[in-house]
Formats: C-alpha cells, sequence, structure tokens
C-alpha cells in the first residue's frame, strides 16, 4: 500500500489532535478505513509515545508511518525512515516523494544520496546508525520508524537496528516487523532511554487470511493449474540466483499472458534501456509475463521488474527471498519451492521467521479475498510418487521401480515440517552488538565526551555481562590502533583544562583527512599504514594503490571461481599443444588460482601488521585483480561482463566495484592520491554511474517532470541541465578514459569495439540509420580505423598501454576557444623512440548535449606534425 498522496503535500499547523484529525480526514476521503491496530497505534504515536507495531504484513503498517511522518512534519521535526534492504529504501523514497513532494523527502544508501537534508529522510540502518553514533542526542532527529525490525538479529548487520535505540534518547520510536517475536525486553528498553511509555500493538489477524496448501503435483504443472484458476500472480521462490533464472527459462513453455496482455508488456518495454549482456534475457521473460527478481540482477531491472508487476503486468515472478523484505510487489500466491536454504555457513530448515516473512507476501487488501501459499514437496519425492502411480496395478513394474533420492547435501522437509512453521511461535531477537573502527571514529569525532559515550554505548548494550567485556577490550584495541596510526590524538589535559566536564572532549580525529573518510571496511587500517610503503614514484603506484583497495573488501566468489575457470581453459590448451600427458595436465590445472597481484608484497606487510595488531583476530587479507583488470585493460562494464560470462551476477559485479570505489574514495587519504589515482577513481565513479542510475533518474522525473536522462551504455546518466565540460580538469579525465579505452581496443584489433567507442561523434547520424545500415557503417568505420593505424603498426610493431604507455604526459590538449579541443597520445613503442601520436578532436557542444566525452578519431601521424 502507498502511505498518502499528494493532499497532504502542505503540513498543517494546530495540536496533535488537530494535526491528527486531519490525517484521519484525508484516510477517510480516501476510502481507507483503518483497522482497530492501525487506529490504536496511531493514537498513541500522537500522544508522544513509542509504538511497536507487530501485525502481519498486509496489515497496513505503512499508513501508521505515514500518519507519524506528517506529525513529524506539521511539527518542523525531522524524521527518518528505515529499514535493510536499499531496495526496499528506494521504493519507500519515491513513495514518499510522491506523498509528500520530493522537496520534503531525502533518501541516504551509501550508494547514492539524494536530497540528504530534507525533512523526511529515507535511508538505511547503517546510515541511521552512523547519524547516531556521530550526533547522539544532539542530532536533529526526532522520529524514527525503524520497519522489518526482525533485522535486529541479523548475524552482521544487527548492530546498526541496536545503536538507535541505544544513543537516541530524545527520538519518538515505531519500531515495525510481521515476525517479532515477544517484545516486553524491547518495551522496557525503550521507556529506559527515552522516558516515554512505550506500547507493543499486536494482532496475528490478517486483512486478506491465507490458505496454505502442501502439493505433490510437478511445479509446472502446479503454476499452469495456478494459471489456469486466475491466482496469479505468483511468486516462486528459489534459495539461489541460478535456480531462479533458470526457472523463468523453463516456464517460457506455459502460456503466462495472453495476446493483449503481451502487447501491454511490449508497450511498456519500448521505453526501457536493456542495454547490459543479460539485459536481452531479462527482457524476453518480461515480455512472457515473467519476471526475475534476485540480488544478481541490476538494481534498475529489478526497479522495472517491481514497476511492471506493481501495474499488473507480471503474472509470475521469479525470485529469491530478497522479493519477501517488505518491497510492494502485488502477489496473489506464493509457491515455495523448497523448504530450506543455504545461509552462507550451513544449510537448515527455513526459520519460523523467514518462512512467515515470505509466506506473508500473498493476498493483497483491495484485490483479493484471500492469499495462497503453496509449498511444493521435495522434487524427489513427487517424482518417486508419479513413478508408483504409473506403476500401479502391474506387480512387474512395482518391482523394477528405482526411486530417486534427495540431491547430495539438500535438506529434507515434508508436510509435517509445514506444519510445524505454521503452529510454531517466532523466534525471539537476539542481540548482535560489536565494534568496528567506523563505530569508533564517528562516536569519537562527536563535539562531546566521545569516549565517554563509547564506554556508556557498551555498557548499554543489550549482551550478556561476559560479552561487554570482550567487547570492552575489543574496543580498546582497536582506539590504540587509530591512535598509534595518528587518525585519532588524545587532547593533553592542558589543553581541556577548564572547560565544563560533561562536555570535554578527550580525543579529536585528525583534521587532515577527507570530509567522507570512512573506516567501515575491517582491514581500513591495513590499508592505511601500507600504502606510505608504495613507491609513489614507480608508474605501477596507481595499479598498486587500487590493488591494496580490493584486497580488503569482500571477495565475490562466483566472479572469482570464473576467472580461474577461464585461466583453466587456457592452461589446458597450452598443456595440450605442448604434449602434457593428462595426469600432469590435471596436476597443474590443481595449481591454477585467480589472479593476485603483488601478492608477495601484501601477505608480507598483512602479517606484520596482523602480530602488531590483535584485534585483527580471523580477519584474512584478500588479494584479487577485477577492478585492477577492467582498469588496466579500459573495460566497459559489458566487456567484463560477456569476458567471464557473468550475465546472471551483473548485480554482484556492480557492487563490488561500487565498494572498491568507495575505499578509493573515501579511505585512501587526499594526500596518497596522485593525478594518475584521481583519474583512476574518476574512471569507476563513471562506471558505475554509467551502469545503473535509475533511482537518481526516478528522483529527477519526480521534482522536474521535463527531465530527460541519458541512456548510454556504460556512461553516466546525469541530469539534462548538467554541463558536463563546465569542470575542465573533470572533463579532462573522462576524455583520457575514452582515448585510452580507444587504444585498448586497438591494439587487441577489435577495431569494430575501437571505432564503436568514437560513433557518438557522429550519433544523429546513427541514431537515423536502420540497424542493419548502422552494422554496415560500423564495418565502414573500423576499416576506416584499422588502415589509419596500419602505417604505424607497419613502423613500430606495436604501443605499450602498461602505466608508462598511459602516463599523463604523453597526453597533449590544444584547448584554444572554439567549438572543438584537439587531444594528441603519444604512442609509446617498444623501442622508446615515441614519435607517433593519436590525434582526436573533442566536440566541445556535442558533448555537452550528451553529458558525456564526444570525440572523434583523425588518425596518427610523427609527433609534432
Amino acid at each position: 500500500m502507498s502511505s498518502v498522496s499528494a493532499p497532504l503535500l502542505a503540513p498543517v499547523k494546530g495540536s496533535p489532535d488537530a494535526v491528527m484529525d486531519r490525517f484521519l480526514g484525508y484516510a477517510a476521503a480516501k476510502g481507507l478505513e483503518l483497522y482497530p491496530e492501525q487506529e490504536e497505534a496511531i493514537l498513541e504515536l500522537f500522544a508522544g509515545h513509542n509504538v511497536i507495531l507487530a501485525t502481519p504484513t498486509g496489515s497496513g503498517k505503512s499508513l501508521v508511518a505515514a500518519a507519524l511522518h506528517f506529525k513529524a512534519l506539521c511539527a518542523g521535526e525531522r524524521s527518518v525512515y528505515t529499514c535493510p534492504i536499499k531496495a526496499l529504501v528506494n521504493e519507500k523514497f519515491l513513495a514518499l516523494c510522491r506523498d509528500f513532494g520530493p522537496e520534503n523527502v531525502g533518501m541516504m544508501t551509501g550508494d547514492a544520496s539524494v536530497n540528504p537534508t530534507a525533512p523526511v529522510l529515507c535511508c538505511t540502518a547503517e546510515i541511521l546508525a552512523n547519524i547516531a553514533l556521530h550526533r547522539g542526542d544532539r542530532s536533529d532527529v526526532r522520529v524514527v520508524i525503524m520497519d522489518e525490525f526482525h533485522y535486529y538479529a541479523d548475524a552482521e548487520r544487527g548492530y546498526a537496528w541496536q545503536v538507535p535505540l541505544l544513543t537516541m534518547p530524545h527520538v519518538q520510536f515505531l519500531l515495525m516487523s510481521a515476525t517479532l517475536g515477544t517484545t516486553d525486553f524491547f518495551e522496557r528498553e525503550l521507556t529506559r532511554v527515552t522516558g516515554q511509555p512505550t506500547v507493543t500493538v499486536k494482532s496475528d489477524r490478517r486483512p486478506v487470511p491465507l490458505e496454505f496448501e502442501y502439493s505433490e503435483t510437478p511445479l509446472a504443472e502446479r503454476v499452469a493449474e495456478l494459471l489456469a484458476t486466475n491466482r496469479a500472480p505468483i511468486y516462486l521462490v528459489y534459495f539461489t540466483q541460478r535456480a531462479a533464472s533458470e526457472a523463468a527459462q523453463d516456464l517460457m513453455s506455459l502460456a503466462v499472458s495472453t495476446r493483449e496482455e503481451k502487447a501491454a508488456l511490449a508497450s511498456e518495454l519500448e521505453r526501457v534501456k536493456f542495454n547490459s549482456p543479460y539485459g536481452k534475457e531479462v527482457k524476453r521473460w518480461l515480455r512472457h509475463g515473467i519476471g526475475v527478481h534476485h540480488a544478481g540482477l541490476l538494481p534498475r531491472y529489478r526497479v522495472l521488474v517491481e514497476s511492471l508487476a506493481q501495474k499488473g503486468l507480471l503474472k509470475l515472478i521469479c525470485g529469491t527471498d530478497t522479493l519477501g523484505v517488505g518491497i510492494n510487489v502485488p502477489i496473489r500466491t506464493v509457491v515455495f519451492t523448497q523448504l530450506w536454504k543455504y545461509d552462507g555457513q550451513k544449510a537448515a530448515v527455513l526459520s519460523v521467521r523467514d518462512f512467515r516473512q515470505i509466506a506473508g507476501r500473498a493476498g493483497r487488501r483491495g484485490f483479493d479475498d484471500k492469499g495462497y501459499v503453496i509449498v511444493q514437496a521435495p522434487e524427489h519425492v513427487i517424482a518417486n510418487k508419479r513413478a508408483e502411480e504409473k506403476a500401479a496395478g502391474d506387480p512387474k513394474k512395482m518391482k523394477k521401480l528405482v526411486k530417486q533420492r534427495a540431491p547430495e547435501g539438500a535438506v529434507g522437509w515434508d508436510a509435517r515440517t509445514l506444519e510445524r512453521l505454521l503452529t510454531a511461535p517466532a523466534e525471539n531477537l537476539t542481540s548482535r552488538f560489536n565494534l568496528t573502527h567506523g563505530m569508533l571514529l564517528l562516536m569519537l569525532s562527536r563535539e562531546t565526551d566521545g569516549c565517554r559515550a563509547l564506554q556508556r554505548l557498551v555498557a548499554d548494550s543489550h549482551e550478556t555481562a561476559a560479552r561487554k567485556g570482550q567487547l570492552r577490550r575489543r574496543g580498546w584495541q582497536l582506539f590504540r590502533g587509530l591512535v598509534e596510526r595518528k587518525i585519532v590524538a588524545v587532547i593533553p589535559r592542558e589543553v581541556r583544562a577548564g572547560a565544563e566536564g560533561a562536555d570535554v572532549r578527550k580525543v579529536r580525529v585528525n583534521v587532515e583527512l577527507q570530509d567522507d573518510f570512512s573506516l567501515h571496511q575491517t582491514l581500513s587500517l591495513y590499508l592505511l599504514d601500507t600504502l606510505p610503503l608504495l613507491e609513489r614514484e614507480s608508474p605501477e603506484y596507481a595499479f598498486d594503490v587500487l590493488t591494496l583497495c580490493e584486497s580488503i573488501v569482500e571477495d565475490p566468489e562466483q566472479i572469482l571461481r570464473r576467472q580461474v575457470d577461464k585461466l583453466r581453459g587456457e592452461k589446458i590448451e597450452e598443456l595440450k599443444a605442448a604434449g602434457v600427458p593428462y595426469e600432469e595436465r590435471m596436476e597443474k590445472l590443481e595449481e591454477v588460482e585467480y589472479p593476485k597481484p603483488r601478492r608477495e608484497f601484501i601477505y608480507d606487510t598483512f602479517n606484520a601488521f596482523a602480530a602488531a595488531h590483535p584485534w585483527v583476530e580471523g580477519e584474512n587479507i584478500r588479494p584479487k585483480s577485477i577492478a585492477r583488470e577492467m582498469f588496466e585493460r579500459y573495460m566497459s562494464f559489458a566487456d567484463y561482463v560477456r569476458a567471464y560470462g557473468l550475465e546472471r551476477m551483473e548485480g554482484l559485479l556492480l557492487r563490488h566495484l561500487s565498494q572498491v570505489w568507495k575505499v578509493l574514495a573515501q579511505t585512501v587519504p587526499v594526500a596518497a592520491k596522485t593525478e594518475a589515482v584521481v583519474e583512476m577513481e574518476e574512471y569507476f565513479r563513471e562506471l558505475i554511474r554509467g551502469v545503473d542510475s535509475s533511482l537518481l533518474e526516478e528522483w529527477e522525473r519526480l521534482r522536474n517532470p521535463a527531465f530527460v536522462a541519458a541512456e548510454t551504455a556504460d556512461k553516466p546518466a546525469r541530469p539534462a541541465s548538467y554541463d558536463v565540460t563546465r569542470d575542465a580538469k573533470e572533463f579532462r579525465r573522462l576524455v583520457r578514459v575514452a582515448v585510452l579505452g580507444f587504444l585498448q581496443d586497438v591494439a587487441a584489433r577489435d577495431w569494430e569495439a575501437a571505432s564503436g567507442r568514437m560513433a557518438d561523434g557522429e550519433s544523429e547520424r546513427w541514431e537515423r540509420m536502420g540497424e542493419a545500415e548502422r552494422e554496415v557503417e560500423l564495418k565502414r568505420a573500423a576499416r576506416r580505423v584499422e588502415e589509419a593505424l596500419a602505417p604505424y603498426f607497419e613502423a613500430r610493431g606495436r604501443f605499450r598501454l602498461d602505466p608508462a604507455g598511459r602516463a599523463a604526459a604523453n597526453t597533449h590538449w590544444d584547448e584554444a576557444e572554439g567549438a572543438e579541443w584537439r587531444v594528441a597520445q603519444v604512442l609509446v613503442d617498444v623501442e622508446e623512440a615515441n614519435d607517433w601520436e593519436a590525434r582526436f578532436t573533442v566536440d566541445l557542444a556535442a558533448s555537452r548535449a550528451r553529458n558525456e566525452a564526444v570525440m572523434r578519431f583523425e588518425g596518427v601521424g610523427a609527433v609534432g606534425s
């Protein structure tokens, strides 16, 4: 349910009762009859109490949250909505923009920041935790809504849900979840911290009741039956991205949509660019009425699936359990394909909370009288039952019948498992509090005594006494590391003498760090320790900085496995050609691993660092080369996806590049950034923005209906009013990225790719061509590039694109006033004669119009001629 609509844009003045009457009047005018639980929760909130809202999915918690946002807005107070996943933050952000107007709503997720000082802020739990750690009771936040609060018990992120409860005594809280378990402890804690009464509003009554069924019919038959009996939209729940994608393909044989429905889908999809490698598959499924929704997809494809489903155009959605976390997608029937999942450590039957969270997506108020939840029996059980039915009455067939077994590693389930999940209470929430460098840095940078606040935070945490002792010791170790690295300095007693005790600052954060400095990666201190050990004058310096950044972020295991597979394929061909015997070939293949640049240097420096810092504990360094390989070869996002067959993992690759870029931008100190490092940072920023800027574009459309996004593959999408040439230094970096990317393709003799990079120079003419004509012209352009470079290759053989070859000193600029720039890139050859250059023209007017560097390749010639 969308929360509210345009009539609430203008806040009203008056008493809380008058504001509540205005809100209830609006709801009544819209025909929204409040449930007793909604009414009780709103009354308690307007009375100034904290509320824990524990009601089923679909019971209108969003309307209660909207009432609290409205109350805060009318009082001139700042409210924050927070939840666990970025997709849900994005959805709520756009909904609240429509409700209260985009000028009143902001968003922060770590990946994107839009209107962050707005009176209504949507953010991930980590962002709110950062605000609470840094500002505490001095923050300007007065209302906090924590959706999907059961994430308090998440092993990795639970701390972010606990921190605001401990450090924001001036805030009114609304905690919401359909699966909380007992709430007595949270009632006591909220009342203790805020000094205001806390009320739990709880109900098991669903506005749309659910009907549960255990099915022993083969999945495809069951789905066909559900479609025939008007039980769509159907959400097919899988627990791996691969399974969800394969299911979408398998179900293409079903008659999912009518001819009219397919025509409506085709009309909607005409306005969408599917220009990533996996886009073709996604589009094909969508045209058939089947959506796929999982974290491996680019965010813009997930948003598209949600949008089409909300318009009633998708009959089937094959997704992982991420769709079960609050996202507003209309579902009539939920089908569990299994009742277990692997959580990264072990395979186990779903928890009661997970099962009910996903099952709760079935049934939509105002659309359905009933929601349906179907649990499929294990495939081997269904197959055995079908075989027994076919053999029934024939003793010979029964005797020969060989029953299938469960796949190795699978966890069994049956109808009794379903019954237990339906009747057992939801598990109680368990505290997952922890301390990190980033948390210490935020608290110690407070204007008041951050040390004392940190001690109080640990003391008030919801951990056991023994665990609090461990946290105190860990906090001291982390603090010592910050002081030793001079990230934090202790203020001498004489300097702080005479100040009021409560506001005495005992430490200060090093003022030389950039404004958005971050230590959120566990091994960020290792990075800071090791950067000074690199040879700054080395041509490899920028690449080594990137390698260190990439070494402290998580391993994207699936991508690394693809690297190994490709290297093994190349190795086995090499060994076969050399006549190496089979057994020896197999032994040598076992030695192949993914690239680890500077591995000896990284392992040696990390071992020394770990020996001096006991808090490192089980952490380990992870050298790898994904971002580095892309930058070294100037590969586009699409190039890399195709090179390693990552079509189903585009979202994973984008997340990895985003993580590396954030470390590069926010953790590497400004003093360590050479021009080459800054250029590299710019390269990744533009690449990431170009791959997926869907959320920023949607906000621009809400704010400005005339907004037109730049929709080109692998290039930044900016507001139409943005002048890409305004910042000459940044624009030169963009031009160099384009020039070196062109030369990378030339060096690989990929003439079509090279000429394609320069196609923007004739974009208007190209856009008027048909597809076949454009293909012919691209081949002609490729021949022209090849012919233009032939004299150079005949004279010099090849050119280098190592760090020395791509050095900024080899790029020469003629920026005379006018409509064009002239750029020459010296081609560094093996003999280092360096007497040839590649020449380009930059069209400034076209660059401004298209929000990117638009260039033409003019040819090659002798330097200075």
